[in-house]
This record gives C-alpha cells, structure tokens and sequence, in this order.
C-alpha cells in the first residue's frame, strides 16, 4: 500500500511485519496535517496479518517536525482541535493493534520526537539528532510531547530543550533515554526489522497487555496497579497460545534465557 505522503508495505511470510515509511524527504519528512491523518489511518487500517511493524522515514531524515511552512493562524478553539487531531492520529501509534519499533536517523525534531516517543521501541543510528525547538519558536508541543516525552528523559531534561534549544546527538539521546538502542550509521532500519521480527513472535495477547495495560499501570496507585496487574496476568496466562508456550517451556522443547 502507499499514499503519496506515507508509504506501507509487509514483509514476512504470512505478512507479519507492516514497514510504515514517512515520504516527505524534500520536507525532510516534516509533518503537515496530511501526514499526520495519514499516519493515523496507516497504523488505524494495518492488515489483521500484522503482528509488529517498524516506522521510519524516507532520505536523510527521520523527521524534521512541524510544516512551519503550513502553519497557518489559528484563534484558541482551532488550536485546541487541531493539537487533539495530533493527539488522535499518535494514539493510533501507541494504543494500536500491535507493537511498534521506530527507526531513527537524521532529524528526530520537535513534532517528529512525539511522533517516536508514541512508540515503543526506539532504535537510532549514529547520524540521529533530537530537539524540541518549540520553546524558542514561541510555540508549545501540542502532538502529545508534554506526556510522552518526560516519561522517557523526565520533565527536567525536557524543560532544558524546551527552554535552551539543546540538541542531543545520537550517544546523549540513546544515555538520557530516548532511545534504547544506538547502532552504527545506517543499521537503525535493520535493527528495528530484526526487534519486529522477534516481537511478532510473541504472544499476541501479552503484546498487547504490554502495549495498552503497561503505562496504565505505570500511572496508577499501586494498589489500583497490583489488582490490574493480576487481572491481565490471568487473562494473558489463560490463552491457548500461552499454555501451549508453558508446556513447550516444562517439557524442555522451548529455549531457556541465556546470556548474551
């Protein structure tokens, strides 16, 4: 599948892995309203035979961030529409039907870091670069940073982008928690291919408790969190797919944890 602005294809013998590219590469990938709705509808119609799927983008940039150049003058009550169509079309990424892996490099700026930060698994290359230039545009974060992103680096270190303009490279990024796999120049589209691959492997129910109950947990009381802890844990624990896994484990046909 492709639309001018975003390009999918699936990979995989049954179609397992969908491969979502931004394709604005003279934009450096900056995101207008257009590519944002079709952000949403990629990851909103992805084929029921996709079990993980990998984001990246096209040329020499992840994504450079807000159009500028579209930006148009909005009164109060259209920002507040248009920042919650971002946050919309986002949680299509985080609260969708599968496991996301986004594939950094070049440009991870201002509205192209919350685009990553709604993912689950960052992996950048050497070549990634990551700023919030909003505060000094006079603007604020409105596609969902101001949630997404303290949760990865704290509000500290985001107030400092927000406020100075500092840039993190690819080593400062991956240390302060915007990424959690750094590689050689290059190598984040594969890295992130190979981290799909062993994903769609997993139970298609703990995936998901992962991805929808996990950083719901993470905001609860920890007496709320025990209770839905135990009650995704006898949810997951009670599909065949998962007995089957128990088994294979018990009866000694399923790998054991070793160390790398």
């Amino acid at each position: 599948m492709s639309h001018s602005l975003i390009q999918i294809e699936t990979q995989g013998e049954h179609g397992e892995i969908a491969v979502v590219r931004l394709h604005r590469p003279s934009k450096r990938n900056a995101l207008n309203d257009a590519l944002i709705l079709a952000v949403r509808n990629a990851f909103a119609g992805l084929p029921r035979s996709v079990r993980a799927a990998v984001l990246c983008g096209a040329g020499e940039h992840f994504c450079a961030g807000l159009d500028l150049s579209e930006l148009s003058e909005r009164d109060a009550g259209e920002g507040l529409h248009h920042s919650r169509m971002w946050h919309e079309a986002l949680n299509q990424v985080q609260y969708g039907p599968v496991p996301v892996v986004a594939a950094l490099h070049g440009a991870v700026v201002g509205g192209g870091l919350e685009l990553a930060s709604a993912c689950h698994i960052r992996v950048a290359d050497e070549t990634a670069f990551y700023a919030l230039p909003e505060g000094t545009r006079g603007i604020f974060v409105g596609g969902g940073g101001s949630v997404r992103i303290p949760r990865l680096i704290g509000v500290a270190r985001m107030t400092d982008m927000m406020l100075t303009g500092r840039v993190y490279d690819a080593s400062e990024g991956e240390r302060a928690g915007l990424a959690q796999y750094l590689v050689p120049a290059g190598g984040a589209l594969d890295k992130a291919l190979e981290l799909a691959r062993r994903i769609a492997t997993n139970a298609p129910l703990t995936n998901y408790a992962l991805m929808h109950a996990l950083p719901r947990i993470a905001e609860q009381s920890a007496d709320h969190g025990y209770l839905t802890e135990a009650m995704m844990a006898a949810i997951a624990q009670s599909a065949p797919d998962a007995k089957a896994r128990v088994r294979a484990f018990l009866e000694g046909r399923a790998a054991k944890v070793k160390k790398s």
